[in-house]
């Protein structure tokens, strides 16, 4: 068949559906300059690492790192990853396996409250559990609470996987003799490999990456450890030394979970619609896991809501001053809001490259984010607070600062999302668009940001969760005078002001629980649910 040109198009061979990519709004070039500047940016944090450990020296930072304090406070951080993980993984993925695979009573309102304790910061939870136990303190305070705070983010991933996984493989192995229990170690838990490794992977960062949760309840980790030499020394050479053990941490977590998750595909590629499940009866172990789902929930989301309104009640109507939690609340979505503005806007150029122009040079600049992105918050400050008194003395403590510290910190949460809804944003459109002559960025912002927008405002949200939790980069960043809820419940916690505290902590849940249901509901979507 013959192709005919319009008139004055002679030589115009862009057709929509030839398979090229589109021309971004921008240029290509022009793009990739835009995120080799963002991905050189993002490595700020791990070459403060590099040079601050080079310029102390070899003789001195041997000294510092090598010495019982170090040691003990490595014993304390191994221990806690080694025995929190598996327990997250055990609850995560059992609680899964549950909700998605059983006749359990109530399974969708489960499927709900077991993601509902990711709505109540970890260091909230230690608020609440020292309100309970003031006694509580050590290794063992620390796998409780840190248990019940993040083992959602085990159970969220799996959870979808598993509604998503198809029935026929496990139908297979029932045919061939294979139990239940069998059949779920051999043919059901290989299939949740990456979810179960990232899953225990934002565990361990988040272990890594917590202060106030085990501060509060004198557990130290080379977090906390890190925060008394700043806050004693003012960022003195042995924080930093701490600082650079706990990004060789991270970077061994980071190549942990890439070799755990191998490179086997567990999609399914046959023809037909998938079955759909069956959903396993329990029979006589329906009620302890009924009561077992009870007392998780309970101590997991129940307890802390409980303590935080117990305080908020014993308080009285005067904690509720108007004059204090108001500025607080306004300060701290004004930071949500523009710091999860920014980081989607500065994640847009990487997303688009990635899925309009993949190649080498595209992971390896997206790489650089995710691995700034699992360094502690109080690593990526002390890296601000030193290039902005160096570099840029009046920018210090200055709310660009800490904005620019949010981006690096949460900057993947955004990203991830916008390349997911690029790719689902068919590139034909776009190069149809612009086959009528329509410019590339009209184009882009007609067709393929509207397709976007749904993707780019979930993972917005999930910027704005964060930084409405963030404490440590807040605490060293923020300009005199900033209040926002989570330091304003850390300084009257700190003060045993507990009553003070509490409605900082109700307010910070009320903000968290609508963006943790939409993180709940992405995964669902996800499973195609």
């Amino acid at each position: 068949m013959r192709t005919t040109l319009a008139p004055g198009k002679s030589g115009d061979t862009t057709t929509a559906g030839r398979g090229t990519s589109p021309r971004p709004p921008f240029g290509v070039s022009l793009v990739a300059v835009l995120a080799v500047l963002i991905a050189l940016f993002s490595l700020i944090p791990l070459g403060y690492v590099i040079v601050m450990t080079t310029a102390t020296g070899w003789d001195t930072a041997v000294a510092l790192i090598f010495r019982e304090r170090v040691g003990e406070l490595l014993l304390n951080t191994v221990l806690l990853m080694v025995i929190t993980v598996p327990l997250c993984l055990v609850l995560g993925v059992g609680g899964a396996w549950l909700v998605e695979r059983t006749n359990l009573k109530g399974h969708k309102w489960w499927a709900v409250l077991l993601a509902a304790p990711l709505a109540i910061p970890a260091f909230v939870n230690s608020y609440a559990w020292v309100s309970a136990v003031p006694s509580l303190g050590g290794l063992w305070s620390g796998v409780l609470i840190a248990t019940l705070s993040y083992f959602p983010l085990v159970y969220i991933p799996a959870a979808a996987t598993l509604s998503r996984l198809d029935p026929a493989i496990e139908q297979s192995a029932a045919s061939l003799g294979l139990g239940a229990w069998r059949a779920f170690f051999r043919v059901v838990l290989p299939q949740l490999r990456i979810a179960m490794t990232g899953g225990a992977l934002l565990v361990a960062l988040h272990l890594l990456a917590e202060y106030g949760a085990f501060a509060m309840i004198r557990f130290d980790t080379f977090t906390t450890a890190i925060m008394v030499q700043y806050q004693s020394t003012f960022n003195g050479t042995a924080g930093n030394m701490l600082a650079s053990v706990l990004v060789f941490f991270c970077l061994i977590l980071l190549l942990l979970e890439v070799r755990g998750r191998g490179s086997a595909r567990y999609a399914r590629v046959g023809s037909g619609a998938q079955a759909r499940a069956l959903r396993l009866p329990l029979h006589a172990y329906r009620v302890p896991a009924q009561l077992s789902l009870i007392a998780l929930t309970a101590l997991a989301f129940g307890l802390p809501l409980t303590f935080v309104l117990r305080w908020i009640f014993a308080g009285g109507p005067g904690i509720w001053s108007a004059d204090e939690f108001l500025p607080a609340l306004l300060q701290t979505l004004a930071y949500g809001l523009s710091g999860a503005l920014a980081t989607t806007v500065v994640a847009f150029p990487m997303a688009y490259l990635a899925v309009r122009h993949p190649s080498w040079f595209s992971k390896a600049l997206e790489l650089s984010n995710y691995v700034t992105s699992s360094m502690p918050g109080i690593v990526v400050g002390l890296a601000f607070v030193t290039v902005s008194i160096r570099v840029a003395p009046g920018l210090y403590q200055t709310s660009v600062v800490l904005v620019a510290a949010y981006v690096l910190l949460f900057l993947p949460r955004a990203l991830v999302n916008i390349r997911s809804g690029l790719a689902q944003a068919p590139k034909e459109l776009d190069e149809a668009a612009q086959s009528l002559g329509k410019p590339p960025l009209l184009s882009f912002l007609r067709v393929t940001l509207r397709l976007t927008a749904p993707a780019a405002a979930g993972g917005a949200a999930l910027v704005f969760l964060a930084i409405v939790n963030e404490l440590t980069a807040t605490l060293l960043l923020s300009p005199n005078g900033t209040r926002t809820l989570a330091t304003e419940f850390w300084s009257k916690s700190s003060e045993i002001d507990y009553a003070g505290a509490a409605p900082y902590a109700l307010l910070m849940i009320l903000i968290s629980a609508p963006m943790t249901y939409l993180l709940f509901q992405q995964s669902k979507k996800a499973a195609g649910q």
